[in-house]
């Protein structure tokens, strides 16, 4: 993209985490996690050589996506964290820290990571925002979008000058190929308006979670693709239910349809588990 670099730094694929550079300012787009946290900072120390990573931008409060935020101020703690302002009272609560790092440690043991710096407790929010603030990061703006649906605390970033929108998993989740994974975790109903309430953006790109950069044709395919699939699968979820499909049964239904190549490597299966249970229970209890 003209003026900006964007640089995967994830050191684990399951990671979400890329550096965004005009040159001037550099803006990490979500961390990663906690045990690729080390390596995730040298990725970016790579990227930028003896520049400063001026921001960290976090989508939401999920390990995979927060963790690694911590190791990067390790290197960089003048660096501000900008998050909802509902992500950062979910960081104050040592009930959802302990909930983090227990799934981080589980997926580290499953990548044959056994120890690893403990730095979670010390998880913060510098900037907490809503939708419609503004961040100004050096030369580049960014409005906020809140885009519930995902988790509450979900946020993306849109940065109007370069067309550029910072995603989340709300949308859903990129398979690589063109298929794209419902994550609703919360509510679907938010899911669909916050798909819908992208329609007043002039978006041109979109930086994916867990995937990278999307330009023109395929960020548009993307979106209505999301909003495709969040629909269907809500619909095949409550006729299996009706059609008298156990939970294991419907999460079978899950696995078979979405969880295969690229999306095997960025999603623990026993994350996706959990989280196709959750959207089973929001779908059948509605």
């Amino acid at each position: 993209m003209k003026d900006i670099t964007i640089t995967d730094v994830r050191a684990n694929l399951g990671d979400s985490a890329f550096l965004i550079d005009d040159g001037t300012t550099a803006v990490l787009y979500d961390s990663g996690f906690a045990f690729t946290g080390y390596e995730v900072a040298r990725n970016i120390k790579k990227a930028l050589g003896s520049r400063s990573l001026n921001y960290i931008f976090l989508t939401h409060s999920h390990y995979d996506h927060a963790l690694g935020s911590v190791y990067a101020l390790k290197q960089w703690n003048d660096a501000k964290v900008v998050a909802s302002g509902y992500a950062s009272r979910i960081f104050a609560k040592p009930s959802a820290r302990a909930v983090m790092r227990e799934l981080d440690q589980k997926y580290a043991a499953v990548c044959s990571v056994d120890e690893y710096d403990d730095l979670i407790d010390n998880l913060r929010v510098d900037i907490a925002v809503a939708g419609g603030d503004v961040i100004k990061a050096g030369n580049m703006e960014f409005e906020v979008i809140a885009l519930p649906g995902h988790t509450r605390c979900s946020v993306g970033y849109y940065c109007a000058a370069k067309k550029l929108l910072l995603g989340t998993e709300t949308i859903g989740v990129y398979n690589g190929a063109g298929d794209v994974v419902p994550s609703y975790l919360v509510s679907y109903e938010m899911s669909l308006q916050s798909i819908d309430s992208l329609a007043n953006y002039d978006i041109e790109h979109i930086l994916v979670p867990h995937f990278g950069l999307l330009s023109a044709q395929d960020a548009r395919d993307y979106l209505t693709k999301a909003r495709q699939r969040a629909v269907t699968t809500f619909e095949t979820i409550a006729a299996l239910h009706s059609g008298g499909a156990d939970r294991a049964q419907i999460i079978d239904w899950f696995k078979h349809e979405f969880y295969h190549d690229y999306i095997k490597k960025i999603y623990p299966v026993d994350a996706m588990e959990l989280n196709t249970g959750i959207m089973i229970d929001l779908i059948t209890n509605a």
